[in-house]
């Protein structure tokens, strides 16, 4: 299947699965164990729905997000359900069609949370020091590739991740348009996630694939690639971590309140969050806002990105 069929196959996966968000794969509910909670500006709707971007292995997630939403649960007294989502789109899709109250989103999947759903970014993972977390997008080839630079890409192929990523799908991408070439000369394929790029250069499936920092971390740190084998031929700039989110409709009151509780979790809430994002050593949330992001805002409007490419 072409890149662009993936595209658009990844695109009604997400509206499809909007309508059942609740049934989603690796979801479940985090209850804050009180009554009355539904008149709490903290707990408008008597819970709290949050999603979360499929960066990683769902069955990896799934606990680590509990841990986290166990947590949020306590401090705002409000049940927090948690939903994995099966793309990039289907997160944006459920916050603008108000079926998620928060979502944990790439960095440019906020871009499009924000301009469609009016998505709040109010934290995002810490470093020990305070400071904000960041990764970066990367290409890989083998070892032993006559590939050296991402100009001889041309003519081979390309594992992407899904569509919507900023380190598996929009930064490489740019990456191939910085060095003058175009959609045609390199045959994009998207895998489905960071993961399965990733097993696609180390099963040589294709010439080269993404594999960004965080990524790569984990799978050094599991086994389950070596670095030794590959190389990399193109690295980005530091990426801000993901942000966590919150539903504009909901109202600054709620936001707010949200906000609060998460910049207060302990470390122990969100370190094993951290240890799939590459934080290291991992601290407590801090705050961020949309304008942490806007080197991603400007990078969808260089790319001419629309909702078709999310």
């Amino acid at each position: 299947m072409s890149a662009r069929l993936r595209a658009a196959a990844a695109v009604a996966a997400g509206a499809f699965l909007v309508s059942g968000l609740a049934g989603c794969s690796g979801g479940g509910s985090a209850d804050a164990g009180t009554t009355g909670s539904a008149a709490n500006a903290s707990c408008p709707n008597g819970k709290i729905r949050m999603g979360v971007e499929p960066f990683e292995d769902p069955g990896k997630l799934e606990p680590a997000f509990r841990t986290m939403a166990a947590g949020l649960s306590k401090k705002l007294n409000c049940p927090v359900d948690v939903s994995i989502v099966e793309d990039y789109s289907a997160e944006v899709l459920a916050m603008e069609n108000g079926k998620l109250d928060m979502a944990v989103l790439g960095p440019l999947g906020f871009v499009f949370a924000n301009r469609r759903a009016d998505a709040q970014a109010v934290a995002s993972f810490g470093l020990a020091d305070g400071t904000l977390s960041s990764y970066t997008a990367g290409i890989w080839v083998p070892k032993d590739s006559s590939i050296q630079t991402v100009a001889d890409l041309k003519g081979h192929s390309l594992a992407l991740g899904s569509t919507g990523s900023t380190s598996g799908d929009a930064l490489p991408r740019y990456a191939l348009k910085q060095a003058g070439l175009s959609d045609d000369d390199v045959d994009e394929n998207y895998a489905g996630g960071h993961p399965e790029a990733m097993l696609a250069l180390t099963n040589d499936t294709v010439d080269a694939a993404e594999i960004n920092s965080q990524t790569q971390a984990t799978a050094t740190r599991e086994g389950t690639f070596d670095p030794k084998k590959f190389r990399q031929i193109w690295k980005s700039d530091g990426i801000p971590n993901d942000p966590v989110t919150v539903a504009g409709k909901l109202g600054p009151e709620f936001q707010a309140a949200v906000q609060a509780a998460l910049l207060d979790l302990d470390t122990a809430d969100v370190k094993q969050i951290g240890a799939y994002l590459d934080v290291d050593p991992a601290g407590p949330l801090v705050k961020v806002d949309k304008s942490t992001y806007q080197p991603l805002f400007d990078l969808a409007d260089t790319l001419g990105l629309t909702d078709k490419d999310v």
